[in-house]
């Protein structure tokens, strides 16, 4: 990057965080209803923003339910377009009392910003915007082809998002995505991930007697549904971590000698993992596959949460009606999420406790992808990132789900450059979310880098 373009982030970093303070400070909450009109601000607010950083054609699209925005730049002709993605709603910030500072209110500490959404994604994806504005502040103009497509449902799914995609590869098209929604290795490391895990989010409802009944009048002739859901979810994964649904590892695609040769030269260490990323006694998980493996290149089951019955203070002595448990999967390169599912509902349908009707609700479902790490893009990003932050660039996997990115393989048929600037320890969904306010003014200048250099 330019020592001009650099100098401009720095001569307006205090303004580039006050706008993001600002942006953060609407609590876009895409889960709960009564923020609908907060994201739908937070929407209007990167709309202003795309404007103001001179991008045309931005627009507020109406979806069934959190509006998408779209904007784009196309006044470099031979030269490639980069289809920015990025998401502006945020998780519930719960539990509220274990934050240190108010999670709207971003608050400054030890170099980080405080807040939700901070690192996942508003401080992130407002990088892309900052990195346009700097640029068009320089030159004039930018050096590629810019589309931005920003959504408001990442945290619950990406549903609208998805068929747009699939519905518009027309006006969409472009050469490679650009996505800052992953994280550093560590601190200090330029980090491109090149594979994800697929998720498939489901909730399995189970039913026993027609009403809550007396345990004491009822108990040992009743069916429990809780008790039942239990029974059920024991024998869907053992001690060892090794999932019983038949099928489950009959596609899986082990990473190739050499990448797991690349994750063993990785500063790794088991002992820190546990203890300042993991916080328990122990970790867990499939003998003879190491943790990078487990959490990167291994397919798992997951219980989110077990709801029925009575969990108030106090004593109240019922057999509930119902019992709902929220089970998720994630999966791994060649493994089909249509076949895992009804292998998933047919091992329901088999091992339901005598007494207990269940049925399985498939809220989401989306596939692992890997990225060919010798596409053009992916190199010219690991050169810039190198040169940003004066190390090699790593090449990593994660274990997480961004589905957009398969989308954008299927129907528009381009890689994705996944360029985060987080870190291990950011507690993204946890109490007292941080970015470090360091990383965001590194991303705008190494964006900005990588749209200069790819432009060449």
């Amino acid at each position: 990057m330019s020592q001009k373009s650099t100098q401009y982030v720095r001569d307006n970093s205090r303004r580039m965080l006050d706008e993001l303070k600002e942006f953060i400070r609407i609590p876009s909450i895409s889960t709960l209803p009564e923020n609908e009109p907060d994201v739908r601000r937070a929407a209007n607010f990167i709309a202003d923003a795309l404007r103001k950083a001179g991008l045309e054609h931005v627009e507020v699209i109406e979806t069934g339910k959190h509006p998408l925005v779209y904007a784009d730049w196309l006044h470099a002709p031979g030269k490639p377009t980069v289809l920015c993605y990025g998401h502006y709603d945020v998780q519930p910030p719960d539990p509220l009392e274990l934050w240190e500072s108010p999670p709207f209110e971003p608050t400054e500490r030890n170099g980080n910003l405080y807040a939700r959404g901070a690192a996942d994604d508003k401080g992130q994806m407002y990088m892309h915007i900052k990195a346009v504005e700097a640029l068009f502040a320089i030159n004039g103009s930018l050096p590629v082809n810019v589309k931005f497509l920003i959504e408001g449902e990442e945290e619950v799914g990406g549903e609208s998002i998805a068929k747009y995609v699939q519905q518009n590869p027309e006006r969409l098209k472009a050469d490679v995505a650009l996505v800052s929604d992953t994280e550093l290795y560590a601190e200090g490391i330029p980090t491109l991930c090149i594979g994800l895990r697929g998720l498939i989010y489901t909730e399995i409802e189970a039913t026993g007697p027609m009403r809550d009944l007396h345990s004491g009048m009822y108990g040992g002739a009743a069916p429990n549904p809780i008790f039942g859901l239990i029974e059920l979810l024991a024998k869907m994964k053992d001690a060892n971590g090794h999932i019983h649904i038949p099928g489950m590892y009959d596609d899986v695609q082990p990473p190739a000698s050499a990448e797991k040769q690349s994750w063993d030269n990785l500063p790794f260490s088991e002992e820190e993992f546990l203890k300042n990323e993991v916080g328990s006694t122990r970790l867990t998980g499939e003998p003879g596959f190491s943790v990078l493996e487990r959490v990167w290149a291994r397919p798992t089951l997951e219980v989110h949460g077990i709801g029925g019955g009575f969990t108030g203070p106090g004593a109240k002595t019922v057999i509930p009606a119902k019992a709902v448990a929220k089970v998720s999967m994630r999966m791994v390169p060649n493994q089909d999420p249509e076949k895992i599912v009804a292998a998933y509902k047919q091992f329901v349908k088999d091992n339901t406790p005598a007494g207990i009707r269940t049925e399985v609700r498939v809220l989401s479902a989306g596939p692992a992808i890997l990225v060919n790490p010798d596409h053009p893009a992916i190199h010219t990003a690991a050169r810039v990132f190198s040169e940003m932050l004066g190390r090699p660039t790593v090449f990593i996997r994660s274990g997480g789900s961004i589905p957009i990115v398969g989308d954008f393989a299927k129907f528009l048929k381009i890689p994705t450059v996944m360029m985060g600037f987080g870190l291990p320890d950011d507690g993204l969904h946890s109490p007292n979310e941080k970015y470090k306010i360091e990383n965001y003014y590194t991303g705008i200048m190494t964006i900005a880098q990588f749209f200069e250099e790819y432009g060449k």
